[in-house]
């Protein structure tokens, strides 16, 4: 009896686990432009993200997507290609998103390699940057790996450091507490009203998403830009389906790289439940649109709550968008490299917008984002100049990765509804969805 109680329950264990492994299928065949990535897993709170996170983080651009998890069940379709437009040939990386996708339900989080991270927020100024990497070359700390952006006046950075003599991470805590006070009073400067925020983090589980809720808990989405550049803003809407008691949010903006990361990370952090969504892009334009509830099952509430959600989103969409000329370091990495750059920038007149700083095999590989001081296009000569004193072969000057849109070979019946065009029902968005999913052999 206890042999075949035993063996019941192993069968049970089997089945929960079965249950709860999503389903992966990746199809080159269906889709002339695109490779299908379908995704059927129990549904949970945050797994639509952790999905979109292995799709993005191996900069693959997601130009359609059909999300539905009504119930307990969570089904996904992504259209994606690699970098240049391309549909994804090499088998190394059909295998990682397979094993990497059906794995989701397990969470990640980052082991930082006996690396210390800092965590920095505060007021951008032109030159900040080279202050802090200055005080950390100072305090014989080396930079291995850093993330900073820029948005309406604020920054916030993540920082992985080691012990520039001992190459170990550091972990004395009164070298910890004079590190936190010598970026506090860099960071501070002279008037800032808000204090300047830097801590060491101990377990971050995705170092974009973490960006995200720094600057979210800095409010910057409450600021007013200093300087808008461009016109290009984007454009969100937010209603209430009353009668299926959905909140409805549309985003309509230029199309990018790892934008529906940006968006779907916003809201996740922000407690809401993605239900239904449909993600299209059309020439170099993006349309989202996402149906929400909140973690217990209710809609937005107050015209308060809405405009917070439309501001949110819209700094998620603005902070990684990239204001001015992309320059990239490739040169053997040295103590003090970093600090040296960015004085260089700072004493010619450029501002860092974002930067994205790593190290491989003793070759420092960065990346910077600059503009003049006041936020307009930097000057060809300036950046010149600059690239004579750090030297020629370098600094290159690069244009962001082309996004290759293909033309599709009819158009769609519906497009997302974003300022004034339809909304999408419901029952045609599941009907889609559906049909999407192979599950039906029309939508009509």
């Amino acid at each position: 009896m206890e042999m075949e109680w035993s063996a019941c329950l192993d069968e049970y264990e089997k089945l929960v686990i079965r249950m709860n492994t999503p389903r992966v299928v990746i199809d080159n065949a269906v889709c002339p432009t695109a490779t299908l990535v379908k995704v059927d897993s129990a549904r949970k709170h945050g797994i639509l993200l952790e999905a979109v996170q292995v799709l993005t983080d191996l900069n693959l651009s997601i130009k359609k997507a059909y999300i539905s998890s009504d119930g307990r069940w969570f089904m996904d379709v992504f259209h994606v290609t690699d970098v240049n437009g391309n549909k994804l040939t090499d088998e190394s990386v059909i295998n990682y998103i397979e094993q990497s996708l059906g794995t989701i339900h397990y969470g990640r989080t980052l082991d930082f390699n006996g690396l210390t991270a800092l965590e920095l927020t505060g007021t951008d100024r032109v030159g900040l940057l080279s202050e802090v990497f200055a005080v950390l070359a100072d305090l014989q700390c080396d930079v291995v790996d850093a993330k900073v952006w820029t948005h309406n006046g604020r920054i916030a950075s993540f920082i992985l450091v080691k012990d520039c003599n001992s190459g170990s991470p550091i972990e004395d805590s009164q070298q910890i507490d004079r590190i936190e006070a010598r970026l506090r009073n860099v960071l501070k400067g002279d008037n800032d009203i808000r204090s300047a925020k830097t801590s060491v983090s101990m377990a971050v589980t995705h170092t974009e998403r973490r960006l995200h809720q720094m600057m979210f808990a800095d409010r910057d989405y409450e600021r007013k830009p200093i300087l808008r550049l461009s016109a290009d803003s984007p454009v969100v809407t937010v209603q209430n389906w009353v009668e299926r008691g959905y909140s409805v949010v549309n985003v309509q903006c230029k199309d990018r790289m790892k934008l529906m990361f940006d968006v779907v990370c916003t809201l996740t952090d922000m407690e809401y439940v993605v239900f239904h969504a449909t993600i299209n892009t059309v020439g170099s334009r993006a349309y989202l649109e996402f149906y929400i509830k909140h973690t217990d099952g209710t809609p937005i509430s107050s015209e308060p709550e809405r405009q917070r959600v439309i501001q949110c989103l819209q700094a998620a969409v603005e902070r990684r968008a990239s204001e001015g000329v992309r320059l990239e370091l490739c040169t053997p990495d040295r103590q003090g490299l970093l600090a040296d750059v960015t004085r260089t920038f700072r004493e010619n007149g450029l501002n860092v917008t974002r930067a994205e700083i790593s190290t491989s095999r003793d070759m420092a590989v960065n990346v910077f984002y600059v503009t003049d001081v006041i936020g307009n296009p930097a000057d060809s000569k300036i950046i010149d100049s600059v690239r004579q004193k750090i030297g020629l072969s370098n600094l290159k000057v690069k244009e962001l990765p082309p996004l290759v849109y293909h033309q599709e070979a009819e158009r769609e019946r519906q497009e997302v509804g974003v300022a004034g065009t339809v909304l999408l029902s419901l029952g045609s968005l599941v009907r889609r969805n559906l049909y999407n999913l192979g599950l039906i052999r029309s939508y009509s």
